[in-house]
């Protein structure tokens, strides 16, 4: 069975490879979708986010990596998945999930499994990471060293 796991992944993180990981250890096939949150400011571009994205998860087994554009039930429904994975690192991420799980499967069937961010990956997020690096704060901890050396290029320390 196949799953997608969606984000804007700016930038991917090692809790996001977590999630991911754990992902493909369930389902046969993981895509990850990266996508855009019309709520978001992003530090990397589209083109720049999965080519990060892919260079995190080369060598993951039934790994993809597809960018989205439209609708996550509509990309699922056209790709032929069923399951969507989501990771929590706190009750306000499954509030926000619950709702968007329970909204995805009136919309189109879709089911969401959540998984619990791992004790060592709860505490980030993308968006904290990137005021970290803004103010040239080391975040090597906590990305792949491909993304810690783009996001010091992109900020420019």
């Amino acid at each position: 069975m196949r799953a997608v796991v969606p984000g804007s992944f700016d930038p991917i993180t090692r809790g996001h490879l977590d999630i991911i990981a754990r992902a493909r250890g369930v389902f046969s096939q993981v895509v990850v979708a990266v996508g855009r949150n019309t709520t978001k400011n992003y530090l990397f571009d589209p083109d720049e986010r999965l080519a990060l994205v892919r260079a995190a998860v080369a060598d993951m087994p039934g790994v993809d990596v597809e960018p989205i554009d439209a609708l996550l039930v509509d990309f699922c429904r056209d790709r032929g998945v069923s399951v969507v994975v989501k990771g929590v690192r706190f009750g306000s991420d499954f509030d926000y999930e619950l709702q968007m799980s329970q909204l995805n499967r009136m919309l189109s069937g879709i089911e969401t499994v959540l998984l619990p961010a791992g004790h060592e990956y709860g505490t980030i997020s993308s968006s904290m990471l990137r005021e970290v690096a803004a103010n040239h704060g080391d975040i090597s901890p906590f990305v792949p060293p491909t993304v810690y050396a783009a996001v010091r290029r992109k900020i420019g320390y």
